[in-house]
């Protein structure tokens, strides 16, 4: 794809509109590219305000920029910079800029990876927030409860249509697309079922009689349109004042939460790995709360294992 160039001076943030279209090609996750493009926004906004060009900076303004971040979680600053080099490092390779990568050798701040920054909820938080949705309606009741037992994301939720709700091998699932562009089939266990289906208005699992086709969102507004993902999560932020939980709770709250009761009930690392779609299992570890329990040390294992 080339790229009309630009003969007169404009913002910065027109300059990115002008390569974002050829950047989002090279993408696959619709989150990312959402993430990225506030992202590089915001830098476009950071620029404008000190007259300086999107396309031509150098590594001291990206360092400039990274301590004008100081105030921000490792984390987010960690993202930000992310996103900066992947649209640098497409730029360079689309010949859009010259001289390299101005983001390549920034040094980034560093994550702790032994923890989620998520704040997750206990068990009488959980059920307490299930009743809030339950009593909110049954839109309510069949996010949270999806959400909840099957540890899904809020985007995979409602990126799913009808049709993705089906049968397998005795189970219900819903068929989702991850993180990444991959798609996964997670099993639907009973209370989520029972929400689904009056949500869905079904009978045993099969669309009632005048619902046109099966393909339709599965989460849908008052109009017929897919529920979006702004709207849930303010719902959920709602629900979680009326169950009297405190703390910043978010739809992530309810992945995070799915994991550490998986943990504490005796899922396995692996089979959570698994259900929660991640590649790399120390993601999932992030989850463990009780990983460092010197009651859990192996070595207590093996002393048992040779009694």
């Amino acid at each position: 794809m080339t790229l009309e160039p630009i003969s007169t001076p404009v913002g910065n943030e027109q300059r990115y509109r002008h390569a974002i279209s050829a950047w989002k090609l090279a993408q696959t996750s619709p989150h990312t590219i959402r993430a990225y493009d506030r992202s590089v926004t915001d830098f476009c906004s950071w620029l404008d305000a000190r007259g300086l060009d999107l396309l031509t900076v150098k590594r001291p303004i990206i360092d400039g920029y990274r301590h004008a971040l100081a105030n921000l979680s490792p984390a987010t600053v960690a993202a930000k910079l992310a996103a900066l080099s992947s649209f640098y490092r497409y730029a360079v390779t689309a010949d859009l800029i010259t001289g390299g990568n101005p983001v390549e050798l920034v040094k980034r701040p560093k994550v702790d990876a032994d923890h989620s920054s998520t704040e997750g909820m206990t068990k009488e938080q959980a059920r307490a927030l299930l009743a809030a949705a339950r009593a909110d309606g049954p839109r309510s009741d069949a996010l949270v409860s999806l959400l909840l037992f099957t540890g899904i994301r809020l985007s995979e939720a409602l990126n799913a249509s009808t049709t993705d709700y089906g049968h397998d091998t005795g189970h219900r699932t819903l068929s989702i697309r991850r993180k990444g562009g991959k798609d996964g089939k997670v099993a639907v266990p009973a209370p989520a079922v029972e929400a689904l289906n009056a949500y869905l208005g079904t009978t045993g699992g099969e669309l009632v009689a005048g619902t046109p086709g099966g393909g339709l969102p599965l989460f849908t507004t008052a109009t017929g349109n897919r529920w979006a993902a702004s709207e849930a999560f303010r719902t959920v932020q709602r629900l979680a004042r009326a169950a009297g939980v405190a703390g910043r709770i978010s739809p992530h709250s309810l992945r995070h939460t799915f994991a550490t009761l998986a943990l504490d009930a005796g899922t396995s690392l692996h089979d959570l790995q698994d259900s929660m779609g991640h590649a790399d299992p120390r993601t999932t570890r992030r989850y463990d709360r009780a990983r460092h329990s010197l009651e859990k040390a192996a070595g207590y294992d093996v002393a048992r294992a040779l009694a």
